[in-house]
């Protein structure tokens, strides 16, 4: 059995992890509700750039638009793959950033050229070491995700697909299902396909409004889809930002019962140990009144 001060040696290291995780629980907590706001307040106008794409193709279903272009002419292999990654700056969350990579790894066995443009400095720290192309001009930061990153992000990705430097981009976050349960997932950004804007056929007693496009519809869709790719980017970047912090708070949690359990053990050690020394100490004073009773 270890002596009474190696025990408390480790029961105050292990009360001063727990000191660090509990703060690190707190701030992450913090950061969660502040994500989730950013989310929630954006989320409309997201969606109304969504309805608004589905208005056009619905009123002018033979419109023919660069940003829809498949490019299905490609063979596979020498298709143009790039990856928007979004991981985190740094670890202490669970799962979270083995996921997302894992994700990618499965993407990037599939056939194509593939290019990465990754988010977050754990990712670029990981992915540097593999034999694929990094974007080097992708620097950015997955702390406080804003509109202005997303649109500098949008702009690179949009310039490559229309020079033809790309032929499918996808982006791969954590999407938080609730405060349980976040999950990677992977989302096509372009090119964009109709089937998800759900035009589809309108029923005959529904009102058909009359829209008139100026100075037309193709013009219309070039400035409406860049700021729909822009509000994509940015509500997977807020997500993300979200779902780490939801991680890594569900991580010191639980890093914090394990520390308090801990303490809770060695405490008992501790105290078994010191009644062992007093019961020792007990023992020599008797032992030694005895013998000088003896003596005498």
């Amino acid at each position: 059995m270890a002596n009474i001060k190696e025990i408390q040696t480790r029961i105050n290291s292990v009360k001063d992890t727990m000191k660090i995780t509990n703060a690190m629980y707190m701030i992450a907590s913090s950061k969660v509700k502040q994500a989730k706001k950013k989310l929630t307040d954006t989320e409309p106008y997201f969606y109304g750039m969504q309805g608004e794409i589905a208005r056009i193709l619905r009123h002018v279903p033979e419109l023919e638009h660069s940003h829809f272009d498949a490019r299905e002419d490609i063979p596979p292999d020498e298709r143009k793959i790039g990856s928007i990654v979004v991981t985190a700056d740094k670890g202490l969350a669970g799962a979270y950033n083995h996921n997302i990579i894992k994700l990618e790894e499965e993407l990037l066995k599939q056939p194509g050229i593939h290019k990465l443009f990754i988010v977050g400095e754990l990712g670029r720290h990981y992915f540097s070491k593999r034999d694929v192309e990094i974007a080097s001009q992708f620097q950015y930061t997955v702390q406080k995700p804003t509109m202005h990153r997303a649109r500098n992000i949008s702009s690179v990705i949009l310039e490559q697909f229309q020079a033809g430097e790309l032929d499918e981009v996808y982006i791969l976050y954590t999407r938080m299902e609730n405060s349980m349960l976040v999950e990677a997932e992977k989302v096509k950004l372009l090119p964009l396909e109709r089937e998800s804007f759900n035009p589809g056929t309108l029923p005959l007693n529904m009102y058909r409004e009359e829209i008139v496009f100026y100075p037309s519809a193709k013009s219309v869709m070039d400035i409406i889809v860049p700021h729909y790719v822009s509000g994509m980017i940015y509500g997977c970047l807020v997500e993300a930002y979200a779902s780490e912090h939801n991680a890594r708070m569900t991580a010191m949690k639980s890093a914090t019962d394990s520390a308090e359990s801990i303490i809770k053990e060695l405490s008992i050690q501790y105290n078994r140990a010191r009644q062992a020394a007093i019961t020792q100490e007990i023992t020599e004073v008797c032992s030694g009144a005895n013998a000088q009773k003896r003596k005498k």
